[in-house]
């Protein structure tokens, strides 16, 4: 809550290079004072003294592992022994529990009313699923994997690497979950909770944020004059999760930064001579409210929150918390809160403390890394191809291949939660619930009630689509009659309305009319509102 403060630190030897940005540290140091002289090339000293830490050792403290099997590069050997064998008997003892699900669930923001699906989604985000390449067999060794500076052995019985060590991530395993509703849905206290169980993170506001402060900028080094590198929020949060608060308030400038920072998990940098390329292995979780600030059901996710559809479609849940009102469940919730501001709390012990939580999460982030069962994979590929089914008849895309991604994430996830190291056909039920319950609504189309994929990848449905073609092929056949003519956009309105009997949206001839510009068709005066048509229009 108080103002950033800096010292200033000298490391030397091999103590160089053995932190990153965004680590958590507790530093040993010497304080030491330098006289500072008026001028370079005078011998005059200053009154005052410039003080700074003289590094001796320092300890890294709740930092997260990466999730693939090997550790960080910057970890150091206090990191190994951090788990007393007292502490690990007493996680997987917990994770023997038949109803841990249920019970990380209760655990998960306790103040926080109902929303389980969302919590669900979220423990499934601080979990993580794996990340690095995909194993190959391996007749001697079991599994191996498959490096890219790491070929074949051709001289090998096996034909195969014996490498037992991911060096380069090439497979996302961090989940980004975007939350979007009406305002006092507890979205933002949800994301504040996320933040704090983190053991590595940043937590920023869409307002206060700029291209910049979420990626990396350059500044001078105060004692050297030197253009250095500042990492952003994104760089920080690296091996951990990036909370976004009024994700719909960000300009596109800053949104814009996301795109590669999601998909890839790398920062480009190409600024004042310095060409770098940032980790930024983060996982993401937004919220957003609707442009309205109450969700209208009428309208797509898409028209809603005014998101960019490619940045949309990045998301791997998407839920959509409304505020509906009902008697029953409205009576729940007002006990809730005021129960909460009693003199003695009326609030439900959870079944874990937080910091046993956050020791379950960490631990199983650093050593359980589960495969999909044989069962699994058939359970994912055949919900996968029902997803995919359901817009056959209608030719509508109902899921795509970051969908199938998605599952798998999800599926590795809720397997770690119970520190099992193969994920079963119950894990892959859940995570197709849990994908129906969130980004299928948010993909529903509000006109024909169908699951259109396209509504969050190209922010239009098909409906929409196949609306304006017979739009525009309804402007051009009324057109044709009227070569090097002058008319108003209302009296071309009205003159569809009166030959298609339907009510027309002035937004839908104006969208058709640019089309038809683009064509050399008409020509279009947008202040005035009139079109001419020129004599070279065919049907």
């Amino acid at each position: 809550g108080h103002a950033p403060a800096s010292v200033l630190l000298f490391a030397f030897d091999d103590l160089c290079d053995q932190v990153l940005p965004g680590d958590r540290v507790e530093v040993t140091a010497v304080l030491r004072a330098q006289p500072v002289r008026t001028h370079p090339k005078l011998t005059k000293l200053r009154t005052l003294h410039k003080t700074y830490l003289d590094v001796v050792h320092y300890r890294k403290i709740n930092g997260m592992s990466r999730g693939n099997g090997d550790r960080d590069e910057s970890s150091s050997p206090q990191d190994e022994s951090k788990w007393s064998p007292e502490r690990v008997a007493q996680l997987k003892e917990l994770s023997q529990r038949p109803d841990i699900y249920a019970q990380l669930i209760q655990s998960m923001a306790p103040s926080i009313w109902e929303l389980d699906n969302v919590k669900k989604g979220v423990l499934a985000m601080l979990f993580g699923g794996n990340t690095g390449k995909p194993r190959v067999a391996d007749s001697e060794n079991g599994e191996a994997w498959l490096d890219e500076d790491d070929e074949p052995d051709p001289d090998s019985s096996s034909g195969h690497t014996t490498s037992s060590k991911p060096k380069h991530s090439h497979k996302r395993g961090d989940v980004n979950i975007l939350l979007c509703g009406d305002p006092g849905t507890s979205k933002s206290q949800l994301l504040s909770y996320v933040h704090k169980m983190s053991h590595r993170g940043v937590y920023t506001s869409g307002k206060g944020s700029s291209a910049v402060g979420l990626t990396a900028s350059v500044v001078r080094d105060p004692e050297t004059r030197d253009l250095v590198l500042e990492s952003g929020a994104l760089v920080l949060s690296d091996l951990g999760i990036c909370c976004i608060d009024e994700f719909d308030k960000m300009s596109d400038t800053t949104r814009s930064v996301l795109h590669e920072a999601m998909e890839q998990q790398t920062v480009s940098i190409a600024k004042a001579g310095i060409i770098a390329t940032l980790h930024a292995r983060t996982s993401v979780l937004a919220s957003a409210n609707p442009i309205e600030s109450r969700y209208n059901p009428n309208r797509s996710v898409v028209d809603n929150i005014q998101l960019p559809p490619t940045l949309l479609s990045r998301f791997d849940l998407i839920f959509l918390i409304l505020d509906t009102p009902q008697v029953e469940q409205d009576r729940r919730l007002a006990q809730h809160l005021v129960g909460l501001y009693y003199e003695t709390p009326n609030v439900v012990k959870p079944p874990l403390d937080q910091n046993l939580l956050r020791d379950y999460i960490q631990y199983a982030r650093e050593h359980v890394f589960p495969q999909l069962s044989d069962d699994a994979a058939t359970q994912l590929l055949d919900s996968y191809l029902e997803m995919r089914g359901g817009g056959h008849a209608s030719r509508t895309i109902s899921a795509t291949p970051r969908q199938l991604e998605s599952l798998i994430r999800l599926t590795e996830a809720l397997a770690k939660m119970r520190y099992s190291n193969v994920a079963t056909r119950a894990d892959a039920q859940e995570a197709v619930r849990l994908m129906r319950v969130a980004t299928c609504s948010a993909a529903t189309d509000p006109r024909t009630g169908r699951i259109d994929m396209d509504l969050i990848n190209t922010g239009r449905g098909s409906e929409a689509r196949e609306r304006d073609q017979q739009m525009h092929l309804a402007v051009q056949e009324i057109l044709q009659g009227k070569r090097g003519q002058r008319l108003t956009v209302r009296e071309l309105s009205q003159t569809i309305q009166e030959v298609t009997g339907q009510e027309v949206e002035h937004s839908d001839v104006t969208e058709a009319l640019r089309v038809m510009e683009a064509e050399g068709v008409v020509q279009y005066n947008e202040r005035a509102q009139s079109i001419f048509v020129r004599s070279g229009i065919s049907r």
